[in-house]
């Protein structure tokens, strides 16, 4: 997505998002510097009479109440600067009471709430995983995991109140794909056919065609040591940032026009900053890995 009006504010203001114990939720004061459209409670004016608006503080101070803290949030904008205060906005809750100890490369469950009242998206919570140190957040939906998501008609608050308890209590499952995901271990053309898939998912277009410099490889190529395992956990985490970071570089084929060599266009990736285009990369890359959880022994050694 691209923005026109303004640009999707930063995930975490400083001292909120902290994993050595000095953690802290984000004030409200903090929450509409970040994402303003968070506090709409009417719909914005193109919205018709069916519309049904979500606010979305009333639902989060609900969730806060329940334990879970927001630790950062950010808004998309429009073309329509009038919708500034309404459109498409993302917030990241997490419990800070939760008592445990975090160490580098630890992951931690937390709960992925959107929602807009301009009609740009539905209200959608999400259980979402956060890798520590390589600030690596993605979003997941497995097949043991609620994602609920509701539209902006009938009795939307109530059908958000119902969801959003079946989603808290099944959050934390999530944590089982770190420990699940490190036993197993990827043959190179294992790792090679994930690339691949992964590949399509970040740069395809609509039929799944791909023109890029950037090499599928490219994408299993670890920006720190600690990450240079052949495991399908290291090595989707190792994709995931790599596809949403940006910072690949590559450079366009070598043409011949009117008998001249021209040289190919150096390229390099953009971060993913699109609140949409975040979700849906996250999810897909998520089923990916899954898929191929089902396909690898735990026994299975690199080759």
């Amino acid at each position: 997505m691209t923005f026109n009006f303004r640009s999707a504010t930063s995930f975490y203001a400083p001292a909120t998002g902290r994993f050595d114990g000095s953690a802290r939720a984000l004030t409200e004061d903090e929450l509409r510097e970040l994402a303003p459209s968070i506090f709409a409670v009417e719909a914005h004016a193109s919205r018709s009479e069916r519309f049904r608006v979500i606010p979305t503080i009333e639902i989060l101070r609900g969730l806060q109440k329940e334990g879970f803290s927001p630790v950062g949030a950010k808004q998309s904008s429009s073309r329509d600067a009038t919708k500034y205060d309404f459109t498409k906005h993302m917030i990241r809750l997490r419990r800070l009471d939760d008592g445990k100890t975090y160490q580098a490369g630890d992951s931690v469950a937390e709960i992925i709430l959107k929602n807009a009242n301009d009609g740009t998206s539905a209200y959608d919570l999400m259980s979402g995983l956060f890798r520590i140190i390589c600030q690596n957040s993605l979003v997941a939906q497995t097949a043991t995991l609620d994602s609920v998501k509701v539209r902006h008609s009938g009795d939307a608050v109530a059908n958000v109140i119902e969801g959003t308890y079946r989603v808290l209590s099944e959050t934390e499952k999530v944590l089982a794909a770190p420990q699940d995901w490190s036993r197993l271990q990827l043959s190179h053309e294992q790792r090679q056919a994930f690339a691949e898939a992964a590949h399509v998912v970040r740069f395809g277009d609509a039929e799944g065609n791909v023109k890029t410099a950037i090499k599928p490889e490219q994408l299993l190529e670890p920006r720190r040591r600690e990450d240079a395992g052949r495991d399908l956990w290291t090595t989707f985490n190792v994709a995931q940032e790599n596809a949403m970071r940006g910072g690949l570089r590559g450079r366009n084929a070598t043409t011949f026009e009117g008998g001249r060599r021209q040289q190919g266009r150096r390229v390099t990736t953009r971060p993913v900053n699109g609140i949409d285009q975040d979700v849906k990369l996250n999810k897909a890359l998520w089923v990916l890995a899954e898929r191929l959880a089902g396909h690898v022994s735990p026994l299975a050694a690199a080759a």
